[in-house]
Protein backbone atom coordinates (compact mmCIF):
# COMPACT_ATOMS: atom_id res chain seq x y z
CA UNK A 1 0.00 0.00 0.00
CA UNK A 2 1.01 3.64 -0.45
CA UNK A 3 0.37 6.32 2.13
CA UNK A 4 1.00 10.00 2.61
CA UNK A 5 1.39 11.48 6.10
CA UNK A 6 1.53 8.08 7.80
CA UNK A 7 -0.90 5.37 8.97
CA UNK A 8 -2.41 4.11 12.21
CA UNK A 9 -0.87 0.70 11.58
CA UNK A 10 2.71 2.00 11.30
CA UNK A 11 5.18 2.67 14.11
CA UNK A 12 5.37 6.28 15.19
CA UNK A 13 6.95 8.44 12.54
CA UNK A 14 9.14 10.23 15.05
CA UNK A 15 10.81 7.05 16.32
CA UNK A 16 11.41 5.80 12.79
CA UNK A 17 12.91 9.10 11.67
CA UNK A 18 15.52 8.89 14.42
CA UNK A 19 17.09 5.93 12.59
CA UNK A 20 16.47 7.19 9.05
CA UNK A 21 19.09 7.67 6.35
CA UNK A 22 19.06 11.44 6.53
CA UNK A 23 19.54 14.54 4.42
CA UNK A 24 19.42 13.37 0.83
CA UNK A 25 19.39 16.61 -1.20
CA UNK A 26 17.06 17.22 -4.13
CA UNK A 27 18.62 20.30 -5.74
CA UNK A 28 16.97 22.88 -7.93
CA UNK A 29 18.03 23.33 -11.54
CA UNK A 30 18.19 26.29 -13.86
CA UNK A 31 17.67 26.22 -17.60
CA UNK A 32 20.50 28.49 -18.68
CA UNK A 33 18.80 28.58 -22.07
CA UNK A 34 15.69 26.90 -23.47
CA UNK A 35 14.78 26.59 -27.15
CA UNK A 36 11.64 24.85 -28.43
CA UNK A 37 12.61 23.35 -31.77
CA UNK A 38 9.47 21.42 -32.69
CA UNK A 39 6.52 19.33 -31.57
CA UNK A 40 6.24 15.59 -32.05
CA UNK A 41 3.08 13.80 -33.24
CA UNK A 42 2.51 12.53 -29.68
CA UNK A 43 2.31 16.15 -28.46
CA UNK A 44 5.66 16.26 -26.68
CA UNK A 45 7.92 19.18 -27.54
CA UNK A 46 11.45 18.84 -28.89
CA UNK A 47 13.86 21.19 -27.18
CA UNK A 48 17.45 22.19 -26.70
CA UNK A 49 18.47 23.38 -23.25
CA UNK A 50 21.34 23.64 -20.79
CA UNK A 51 20.75 22.39 -17.25
CA UNK A 52 22.79 23.51 -14.26
CA UNK A 53 22.16 22.75 -10.60
CA UNK A 54 22.17 25.25 -7.75
CA UNK A 55 22.86 24.66 -4.07
CA UNK A 56 19.25 25.28 -3.03
CA UNK A 57 17.47 22.01 -2.28
CA UNK A 58 14.59 20.06 -0.90
CA UNK A 59 15.75 17.39 1.57
CA UNK A 60 14.52 13.82 1.98
CA UNK A 61 15.10 11.26 4.75
CA UNK A 62 14.48 7.54 4.27
CA UNK A 63 13.89 4.61 6.60
CA UNK A 64 13.82 1.18 4.97
CA UNK A 65 11.21 -1.23 6.34
CA UNK A 66 10.46 -4.93 5.98
CA UNK A 67 6.83 -3.98 5.41
CA UNK A 68 5.96 -3.41 1.74
CA UNK A 69 4.23 -0.12 2.55
CA UNK A 70 5.48 3.19 1.19
CA UNK A 71 4.71 6.05 3.58
CA UNK A 72 5.40 9.72 2.88
CA UNK A 73 5.54 12.34 5.62
CA UNK A 74 5.84 15.88 4.29
CA UNK A 75 5.20 19.54 4.98
CA UNK A 76 2.98 19.79 1.89
CA UNK A 77 -0.24 18.99 3.74
CA UNK A 78 -2.96 17.99 1.28
CA UNK A 79 -1.69 20.20 -1.56
CA UNK A 80 -0.56 17.19 -3.60
CA UNK A 81 -2.73 14.07 -3.81
CA UNK A 82 -1.10 10.66 -3.37
CA UNK A 83 -1.84 9.71 -6.97
CA UNK A 84 0.00 12.83 -8.21
CA UNK A 85 2.96 12.74 -5.83
CA UNK A 86 6.16 12.06 -7.77
CA UNK A 87 8.01 10.78 -4.69
CA UNK A 88 5.50 7.99 -4.16
CA UNK A 89 5.33 7.33 -7.91
CA UNK A 90 9.13 7.03 -8.03
CA UNK A 91 9.29 4.64 -5.09
CA UNK A 92 6.49 2.52 -6.50
CA UNK A 93 8.15 2.43 -9.95
CA UNK A 94 11.44 1.20 -8.48
CA UNK A 95 9.62 -1.45 -6.40
CA UNK A 96 7.75 -2.63 -9.48
CA UNK A 97 10.86 -2.82 -11.66
CA UNK A 98 13.04 -4.59 -9.07
CA UNK A 99 10.28 -6.65 -7.40
CA UNK A 100 11.65 -5.43 -4.08
CA UNK A 101 9.53 -6.82 -1.24
CA UNK A 102 10.20 -4.22 1.44
CA UNK A 103 9.16 -0.60 1.68
CA UNK A 104 10.14 2.70 3.21
CA UNK A 105 9.10 5.69 5.25
CA UNK A 106 10.07 8.91 3.48
CA UNK A 107 10.23 12.39 5.00
CA UNK A 108 10.20 15.43 2.71
CA UNK A 109 11.30 18.87 3.82
CA UNK A 110 9.95 20.95 0.93
CA UNK A 111 11.95 24.17 0.46
CA UNK A 112 11.79 24.66 -3.32
CA UNK A 113 8.78 26.55 -4.69
CA UNK A 114 6.18 24.62 -6.64
CA UNK A 115 5.41 25.81 -10.16
CA UNK A 116 8.59 27.86 -10.28
CA UNK A 117 10.51 26.17 -13.09
CA UNK A 118 13.22 24.96 -10.71
CA UNK A 119 12.35 21.28 -11.16
CA UNK A 120 11.59 20.55 -7.52
CA UNK A 121 9.10 17.73 -8.09
CA UNK A 122 11.33 16.05 -10.66
CA UNK A 123 14.34 16.44 -8.37
CA UNK A 124 12.42 14.88 -5.45
CA UNK A 125 11.54 11.92 -7.68
CA UNK A 126 15.16 11.52 -8.82
CA UNK A 127 16.49 11.64 -5.26
CA UNK A 128 13.93 9.03 -4.25
CA UNK A 129 15.04 6.69 -7.06
CA UNK A 130 18.76 7.19 -6.37
CA UNK A 131 18.47 6.93 -2.58
CA UNK A 132 16.16 3.91 -2.46
CA UNK A 133 18.20 2.11 -5.13
CA UNK A 134 21.17 2.47 -2.79
CA UNK A 135 19.36 1.77 0.48
CA UNK A 136 17.40 -1.18 -0.91
CA UNK A 137 20.59 -2.56 -2.55
CA UNK A 138 18.66 -3.07 -5.78
CA UNK A 139 21.72 -2.18 -7.92
CA UNK A 140 19.83 -0.65 -10.84
CA UNK A 141 22.19 1.15 -13.23
CA UNK A 142 22.06 4.92 -13.46
CA UNK A 143 20.97 4.70 -17.09
CA UNK A 144 18.06 2.42 -16.15
CA UNK A 145 17.10 4.71 -13.27
CA UNK A 146 17.00 7.55 -15.79
CA UNK A 147 14.72 5.47 -18.01
CA UNK A 148 12.39 4.81 -15.08
CA UNK A 149 12.55 8.49 -14.19
CA UNK A 150 11.70 9.66 -17.70
CA UNK A 151 8.29 8.00 -17.37
CA UNK A 152 7.68 10.29 -14.38
CA UNK A 153 8.83 13.53 -16.00
CA UNK A 154 11.11 14.86 -18.72
CA UNK A 155 13.43 16.58 -16.21
CA UNK A 156 13.97 13.56 -13.95
CA UNK A 157 16.87 12.02 -15.97
CA UNK A 158 19.10 15.09 -15.62
CA UNK A 159 18.74 14.98 -11.84
CA UNK A 160 19.64 11.28 -11.83
CA UNK A 161 22.60 11.97 -14.14
CA UNK A 162 23.74 14.53 -11.60
CA UNK A 163 25.96 16.59 -13.91
CA UNK A 164 25.32 19.83 -15.78
CA UNK A 165 24.21 18.85 -19.24
CA UNK A 166 23.22 20.02 -22.67
CA UNK A 167 19.90 18.32 -23.42
CA UNK A 168 17.90 17.54 -26.54
CA UNK A 169 14.83 15.44 -27.37
CA UNK A 170 12.26 16.08 -24.65
CA UNK A 171 15.19 16.74 -22.30
CA UNK A 172 16.40 13.16 -21.87
CA UNK A 173 19.29 13.14 -24.40
CA UNK A 174 22.13 14.44 -22.25
CA UNK A 175 25.71 15.51 -22.97
CA UNK A 176 27.67 16.50 -19.86
CA UNK A 177 29.16 20.01 -20.04
CA UNK A 178 31.05 22.35 -17.72
CA UNK A 179 29.63 25.88 -17.92
CA UNK A 180 30.85 28.60 -15.56
CA UNK A 181 29.51 28.31 -12.01
CA UNK A 182 28.41 31.85 -11.13
CA UNK A 183 26.32 33.03 -8.23
CA UNK A 184 22.65 33.55 -8.92
CA UNK A 185 19.96 35.73 -7.43
CA UNK A 186 16.72 33.83 -7.98
CA UNK A 187 13.44 35.68 -7.62
CA UNK A 188 10.31 33.63 -6.87
CA UNK A 189 7.21 35.48 -8.12
CA UNK A 190 4.08 34.80 -6.12
CA UNK A 191 2.37 32.91 -8.91
CA UNK A 192 2.15 29.25 -9.99
CA UNK A 193 2.86 28.74 -13.69
CA UNK A 194 1.50 25.52 -15.19
CA UNK A 195 4.03 23.87 -17.51
CA UNK A 196 1.19 22.04 -19.25
CA UNK A 197 -0.64 25.32 -19.86
CA UNK A 198 2.43 26.99 -21.38
CA UNK A 199 3.25 24.07 -23.66
CA UNK A 200 -0.35 23.92 -24.86
CA UNK A 201 -0.56 27.64 -25.62
CA UNK A 202 -0.79 28.31 -29.38
CA UNK A 203 1.44 31.38 -29.00
CA UNK A 204 4.43 29.37 -27.75
CA UNK A 205 7.26 29.43 -30.34
CA UNK A 206 7.86 25.92 -31.66
CA UNK A 207 10.21 26.48 -34.59
CA UNK A 208 13.50 27.72 -33.18
CA UNK A 209 16.22 26.33 -35.49
CA UNK A 210 18.31 23.52 -34.03
CA UNK A 211 21.95 24.48 -33.54
CA UNK A 212 25.02 22.42 -32.74
CA UNK A 213 26.13 22.41 -29.11
CA UNK A 214 29.25 24.54 -29.64
CA UNK A 215 27.16 27.30 -31.26
CA UNK A 216 24.58 27.19 -28.50
CA UNK A 217 27.18 27.37 -25.75
CA UNK A 218 28.80 30.49 -27.17
CA UNK A 219 25.81 32.61 -28.22
CA UNK A 220 23.61 34.85 -26.08
CA UNK A 221 21.27 32.64 -24.07
CA UNK A 222 17.49 33.03 -24.22
CA UNK A 223 14.33 31.21 -23.14
CA UNK A 224 11.61 30.64 -25.77
CA UNK A 225 8.92 30.50 -23.06
CA UNK A 226 9.83 33.84 -21.50
CA UNK A 227 7.86 36.21 -23.75
CA UNK A 228 4.66 34.18 -23.44
CA UNK A 229 4.94 33.78 -19.67
CA UNK A 230 5.74 37.44 -19.00
CA UNK A 231 2.75 38.42 -21.13
CA UNK A 232 0.40 36.12 -19.21
CA UNK A 233 1.86 36.71 -15.75
CA UNK A 234 2.72 40.33 -14.86
CA UNK A 235 4.36 39.14 -11.62
CA UNK A 236 7.03 37.40 -13.70
CA UNK A 237 7.43 40.42 -15.97
CA UNK A 238 7.86 42.72 -12.97
CA UNK A 239 10.46 40.46 -11.35
CA UNK A 240 12.44 40.22 -14.57
CA UNK A 241 12.35 43.95 -15.28
CA UNK A 242 13.65 44.65 -11.76
CA UNK A 243 16.39 42.00 -11.84
CA UNK A 244 17.77 42.88 -15.27
CA UNK A 245 18.84 46.26 -13.84
CA UNK A 246 21.38 44.40 -11.68
CA UNK A 247 22.63 41.55 -13.87
CA UNK A 248 22.04 39.57 -17.08
CA UNK A 249 18.74 37.87 -16.27
CA UNK A 250 16.14 35.52 -17.71
CA UNK A 251 13.49 33.00 -16.77
CA UNK A 252 14.12 29.34 -16.00
CA UNK A 253 11.99 26.60 -17.58
CA UNK A 254 8.39 27.64 -18.02
CA UNK A 255 8.71 29.96 -15.01
CA UNK A 256 7.78 31.53 -12.73
CA UNK A 257 11.29 31.94 -11.30
CA UNK A 258 13.79 34.32 -12.89
CA UNK A 259 17.51 34.47 -12.21
CA UNK A 260 20.38 36.92 -12.56
CA UNK A 261 24.04 35.95 -12.87
CA UNK A 262 26.75 37.45 -10.65
CA UNK A 263 30.49 36.80 -10.53
CA UNK A 264 30.75 37.11 -6.74
CA UNK A 265 28.39 36.11 -3.95
CA UNK A 266 28.50 39.56 -2.36
CA UNK A 267 27.21 41.14 -5.57
CA UNK A 268 24.20 38.83 -5.51
CA UNK A 269 23.64 39.43 -1.79
CA UNK A 270 23.81 43.19 -2.30
CA UNK A 271 21.14 42.96 -4.99
CA UNK A 272 19.02 40.70 -2.77
CA UNK A 273 19.17 43.36 -0.05
CA UNK A 274 17.55 45.81 -2.49
CA UNK A 275 14.71 43.44 -3.39
CA UNK A 276 11.32 45.20 -3.15
CA UNK A 277 9.19 44.21 -0.18
CA UNK A 278 6.58 42.57 -2.42
CA UNK A 279 9.15 40.17 -3.94
CA UNK A 280 10.98 37.20 -2.49
CA UNK A 281 14.17 35.49 -3.58
CA UNK A 282 17.39 33.79 -2.57
CA UNK A 283 21.07 33.62 -3.53
CA UNK A 284 22.53 30.30 -4.71
CA UNK A 285 25.73 28.96 -6.25
CA UNK A 286 25.76 27.32 -9.67
CA UNK A 287 26.97 23.69 -9.44
CA UNK A 288 28.05 21.41 -12.27
CA UNK A 289 27.95 18.38 -9.96
CA UNK A 290 24.74 17.72 -8.09
CA UNK A 291 24.96 17.49 -4.28
CA UNK A 292 22.93 14.29 -4.69
CA UNK A 293 25.97 12.59 -6.24
CA UNK A 294 28.13 13.81 -3.38
CA UNK A 295 25.64 12.38 -0.89
CA UNK A 296 25.61 9.03 -2.71
CA UNK A 297 29.40 8.87 -2.53
CA UNK A 298 29.20 9.17 1.28
CA UNK A 299 27.57 5.74 1.66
Amino acid sequence: MIYQQGSENMKSASSLKSVASKSWPAPAKLNLFLHITGQRPDGYHELQTLFQFIDHCDYLDFHVTESADLVLHSNLGDSVADRDNLILKAAKSLKRYTQYKGGAHIWLNKLLPMGGGLGGGSSDAATTLVALNALWNTNVSRSKLAEIGLALGADVPVFINGLSAFAEGVGEQLINVQPAEPWYLVIVPKVHVSTKEIFQDPDLPRNTPKLDMSSLLTQKWTNDCQKLVTTKYPQVANALSWLVEYAPSRMTGTGACVFGEFTHSQQALDALAELPADMQGFVAKGMNKSPLLTRLEQL
